[in-house]
């Protein structure tokens, strides 16, 4: 197949019509778009304006897809991955991520489907933390039994901003680069953080997320992506039967407001232990609400890591996460009520394995560190790797 070429800097290739989120734009006119292939068969796809903002900003697509009937959905909004399609055992491809159906639905809703968390992820005591002997407050947008804490980011998080976006590609992978520069003082951070996020895909099914991150200024810094998985598919039901695999000996125990104590407790013999592979909702029972714990990733040197494997076994599909972070918080969408508010989904219809650092770690100092000093840079790398067993 000759390779063709379109109006930006770079290769690209014909993408296959998405399948995954089927939105309709507020502008009736058909979404433009602009396709190009390489030679290994992986493609992108841009599509422009499949939606608008509540300040009427339009929202732009883009599609990655192999050879291997993968498709990642993307949009700019958020940085947000609204949809995941892979095949199962018998070839049926099927999105395995939680999403809303209308492009819309992500700025007016907030159970953070398949978005970018920051400038910090996870939880912050008070919506406060001291850096180099000065107080900072930041907002408290989650209210806790006793306290209010910053959650995600605060009221208006990386998940609720337009990233600048555009594609990329290298000889083994096809993908999507977002940019976003948060200003100084936003939500209360210190610093002006201008934070690059590369999503690629390549033809061994593997989906990876590669943040990078800059400051002026002294600040904290907590990136993950929050995606809601069901291997059987979205919409299919609760994930209780999903066999989970964690690569971790340590969880994090936490207080009534989801703030970590302090103590790195073990596992083994307690409703966390998942190091010897279990089904989710084995003992689900014996944890309240259901899991949203920060799990120690068990790390043997520096780089990526194997950090959890999934197993579904009525489709087959598995996947599994490797991460350079220390921390994966596992949350189980105890709070999915089943309103339209997040999507018609209920509770523990999806599943995160959100890989970052701890929670609260301005406010722990053994914890390891998420500050981040100017001239430094921020870096992590999560990747999902996808099989199926027979």
């Amino acid at each position: 197949m000759p390779l063709l070429r379109c109006t930006w800097a770079i290769p690209l290739f014909v993408g296959f019509l998405f399948l995954g989120l089927g939105c309709e734009s507020s502008d009736p006119a058909t979404p433009s778009k602009s396709e190009t292939e390489i030679e290994s068969g992986l493609r992108v796809e841009h599509q422009a304006a499949v939606g608008k903002t509540q300040e009427g900003q339009s929202i732009d697509r883009y599609v990655l897809s192999n050879s291997q009937g993968m498709r990642v959905s993307v949009i700019d909004f958020g940085a947000i991955v609204t949809s995941v399609e892979v095949p199962d055992r018998d070839g049926k491809v099927t999105n395995v991520t939680l999403g809303f159906e209308k492009v819309e639905d992500y700025k007016q809703n907030s159970p953070y489907l398949g978005a970018i968390c920051g400038r910090f992820a996870n939880r912050i005591a008070g919506g406060q933390f001291t850096i180099q002997g000065k107080q900072y407050t930041v907002t408290a947008n989650e209210k806790g039994a006793t306290a209010n804490n910053l959650l995600h980011g605060g009221k208006v998080g990386f998940n609720k901003v337009t990233w600048k976006a555009e594609p990329v590609e290298t000889p083994e992978t096809v993908g999507v680069k977002l940019t976003y520069i948060s200003q100084d003082g936003e939500e209360g951070f210190p610093g002006t953080l201008t934070t690059t996020l590369v999503y690629s895909l390549n033809e061994k099914n593997e989906f990876t997320m590669d943040y990078t991150a800059t400051t002026d200024k002294p600040t904290v810094v907590n990136l993950t992506n929050h995606c809601y998985w069901n291997l059987v598919g979205s919409g299919s039901g609760d994930v209780l039967d999903h066999e989970l695999t964690l690569h971790c000996d340590k969880y994090l125990p936490a207080d009534e407001n989801l703030i970590p104590t302090g103590e790195l407790a073990p596992v083994k013999e307690t409703p966390m232990d998942f190091t010897g592979g279990m089904a989710i909702g084995a003992r689900i029972s014996e944890v309240g609400n259901g899991y949203d714990h920060c799990y120690v990733v068990r790390r043997e040197g520096d780089g990526l890591q194997p950090v959890a494997k999934i197993i579904e076994p009525r489709s087959g599909r598995v996947m599994e996460i490797l991460s350079t972070e220390p921390g994966v918080q596992l949350y189980t969408g105890n709070f999915l009520n089943g309103t339209a508010a997040v999507g018609d989904f209920a509770k523990h219809h999806g599943f995160c394995l959100e890989c970052s650092h701890y929670p609260d770690s301005p406010n722990h100092g053994f914890f390891p560190s998420t500050t981040l000093l100017p001239g430094d840079t921020y870096r992590q790398t999560t990747v999902h790797r996808f099989s199926v067993e027979k």
